[in-house]
Formats: C-alpha cells, sequence, structure tokens
C-alpha cells in the first residue's frame, strides 16, 4: 500500500447517529489530505456517510437499540449483522479498520476481523467508559485495537494506568459548536431579576425517565414556590417524547416539552440553571455555562454491576460527572439513588437560580473547561483524527 500510489482502502464500521457523525467528518478529512481519489471507504455508515460515497452494508437501525429488553428481542439480527460486517470487511480486504464507538457492536467485529485477517490495522474512535465501570476492558482492547482516538481529555492516561492500546486525545466533537451552546448578548437574562429559566433533563433512556421523572417534578413544584416567575424547559429525546408527556401531566408547575436539536440548544442558552440525569448532557451544559445539580439512580442490574466494578478513582475525584472528572475536582453536586430527592434538590438548585456563592462557585470552574478541552495546536476534531489514521497508514506502507 502506498500512499501516493493506489487509493488508500478505508473500512468504518459504526452502530448509530453519533457514530455516523463522526465517521462523515473523519471521511472528509482524509479526502482532503489524500484527495478525492486518494481513498475510498466500505462498511457500515449512516446517511451522512453514504452521502459522501460510502455504500453502507446495511441501514444501522438495525443495530442501533438501546435498552436491555430492546436488545434482547433484537439479538439475533444484531448477531447476524456482526459477522455480515466482519465478513464483508475481511473480503475487502482494507488497509485500515476503523470502528467508531457503539462498543457492544463494534468492538465484536474488531475481535473478529483481528482474528481472521491479523494484518488490518485497527483504529478505535471514541473510548468505552473503561474509567467508569469493567476498567478490565482497556486491557482487554489492546488485543485488537492499535491506536485509540479519545473524546475525553483524561481518557489517555486512564488506559496507560490500565495497561490499554496507546490512546490519543483527539478532541471532543461539542468544542466544535460553542456559538450553539453559548448565550448572545440578551438570551440569557440576568440571574438577579425575577425571572427564573430552568432545565430539566431527566435523560434520553426510558430507565432513567421512569426513576427520575417523579422527584424532578416535587423539586420543581417546591422551586415554583420559592420563585414565582420560575419557567421550566424540557428538552425531550423523540423516542420518549409521549411518555414524558404523560409523566408530566401531574406536575403542578407544568414545564415546555422542547423538540429537536436546535430548540434544544436555544433552550440551553436561555437557562439559568439544570437539573438532569448523569450523561453527556452534563458536558453540554458545563460547555454552555449553566450551572446544574447531576442525578443518577441505578436499576438493580446497574447497582450489581457497580459493587462488582468499583468506578476508578480519577485525580482524587470520586465522581461520575464529566465535568469534574475533567476538572479534577468535584464542582458540580452530584446525587445518587435516594439522595435524589425533591427536598435536597431543591436546595441546592435554588442556590442556583440566584446570584448566590455557589453559583458563581461553579460557573467560574465551568470556564476552565475550554482550556482542558481544547487541542494544543486549537485544532479541529476531525483533522486530529485523520492524523493518526495516516500515522497507522504509513506505517503498513
Amino acid at each position: 500500500m502506498s500512499l501516493s500510489g493506489n487509493p488508500v482502502r478505508v473500512a468504518i464500521c459504526v452502530g448509530e447517529e453519533s457514530g455516523d457523525l463522526l465517521g462523515s467528518r473523519l471521511m472528509d478529512a482524509l479526502q482532503e489530505r489524500l484527495g478525492p481519489d486518494g481513498v475510498t471507504f466500505t462498511g457500515l455508515g449512516g446517511g451522512r456517510m453514504q452521502a459522501l460515497g460510502m455504500e453502507s452494508l446495511f441501514d444501522i437501525s438495525d443495530i442501533s437499540v438501546m435498552g436491555i429488553s430492546a436488545v434482547l428481542a433484537r439479538l439475533p439480527l444484531i448477531v447476524k449483522r456482526v459477522y455480515q460486517t466482519v465478513d464483508a470487511i475481511v473480503e475487502s480486504d482494507p488497509d485500515v479498520l476503523v470502528i467508531i464507538d457503539s462498543p457492544d457492536f463494534t468492538h465484536n467485529v474488531a475481535k473478529r476481523v483481528r482474528k481472521r485477517a491479523p494484518h488490518i490495522p485497527i483504529v478505535g474512535y471514541v473510548s468505552p467508559s473503561v474509567w467508569a465501570w469493567r476498567p478490565g476492558r482497556a486491557r482487554k482492547m489492546k488485543a485488537y485495537v492499535d491506536e485509540l482516538l479519545a473524546i475525553l481529555p483524561f481518557e489517555p492516561e486512564i488506559h496507560r494506568k490500565l495497561g490499554g492500546p496507546p490512546t490519543h486525545y483527539v478532541g471532543h466533537p461539542l468544542i466544535e459548536r460553542l456559538s450553539e451552546l453559548r448565550p448572545s448578548e440578551g438570551e440569557r437574562t440576568p440571574v438577579e431579576g425575577p425571572d427564573k429559566v430552568l432545565l430539566v433533563l431527566p435523560g434520553s433512556r426510558g430507565g432513567e425517565v421512569g426513576r427520575l421523572l417523579a422527584d424532578f417534578g416535587g423539586t420543581v413544584e417546591k422551586l415554583k414556590e420559592r420563585f414565582p416567575n420560575l419557567e421550566v424547559l424540557l428538552p425531550a429525546v423523540p423516542h420518549l417524547r409521549d411518555r414524558i408527556v404523560e409523566g408530566v401531566a401531574q406536575w403542578k408547575c407544568k414545564p415546555t416539552i422542547v423538540d429537536g436539536e436546535a430548540d434544544k440548544y436555544m433552550a440551553f442558552r436561555r437557562a439559568h440553571a439544570a437539573l438532569a440525569a448523569s450523561g453527556t448532557v452534563s458536558l453540554e451544559l458545563a460547555i454552555s455555562g449553566v450551572p446544574m445539580a447531576i442525578c443518577y439512580k441505578l436499576d438493580w442490574f446497574y447497582r450489581r454491576l457497580r459493587q462488582i466494578h468499583k468506578i476508578i478513582p480519577i485525580a482524587s475525584v470520586g465522581s461520575m460527572v464529566l465535568p469534574n472528572i475533567i476538572l479534577g475536582r468535584n464542582v458540580v453536586p452530584e446525587f445518587l439513588d435516594d439522595e435524589a430527592n425533591p427536598g435536597k434538590l431543591s436546595d441546592v438548585i435554588g442556590d442556583l437560580l440566584v446570584d448566590s456563592s455557589e453559583r458563581r462557585h461553579q460557573v467560574d470552574a465551568l470556564k476552565d473547561l475550554d482550556a482542558r478541552m481544547q487541542l494544543p495546536d486549537g485544532g479541529k476534531q476531525s483533522d486530529a483524527a485523520a492524523s493518526i489514521v495516516l500515522e497507522v497508514l504509513k506505517r503498513q506502507a
């Protein structure tokens, strides 16, 4: 294989829409570096990747499912798609395979490709959360992932400590969306005024919503007593919208349901504070400069996993909240299981809706995220990812 001879053959495997976005940007960056005739793409992708010339093996909706019951219902098809993907990749014999996120699917593909075609280098894009649970996955990944592209700045050091594959921080996609997340003049009213805007984010999975929505409603009710001009905005993911509408029907303070990503980010730009389920949304809120409290209630299955697989202490921060881990200190308060109750939550959120020392401390700390998450050269995530893929290709030449 030569970067100056025949076109480079890149296989990419994604399992959901977020991976399709990263994959399409990587394809763009590689085409820019190598020229449109200097690279070809095969594998599995969504609409964005197909628009750039990839002929996907099948529709990724076949494997993009959430929740244990949904996975079990579709398990025979998912297993079939794993082997179909492996067969196609091995047959096409690419110069490199890039697997993007969705580890339950893409890593199963990578393991089998490594076994059947060990000469194909494999790049992993987005690290599984080995820092949160099942840390043993890091060392196991080294057997079938040659280079790992991380989107959180602390992950390279975590993989080094855990014996994982060589890991490179390539930036987080949210850093490239600052204009969407941060308010322009006048969008977020002064917190000293009587009008308050609260974001309520009960999660993107049915289990999260089921466990948190009632307590979030009780919290909102208490806050309404303290802040008569309280406006509550609740961004809802499409597949849970009806369930959320039903769940908030009995709330005394009715939230405005927000649909779509553009309106969701508009709500972020208006909000004075947020009450949210644990997850990537905490990072979106942090970048937007919205002080928050984060909650998570585990079902019996994940509660048991948490007991078995201890959280890895990172820079002495015993936290599951991404901004806290990135900053290396507990800035954002978090409430686990029974702690996530209206009494405690309303007190904390109430302090964040006024010009308090608690609010100022959190807002000031969140400003440090930019420096920690930006790439050293201020470059783009897709360019950084493409550079690592090209380095792998050069080693193979």
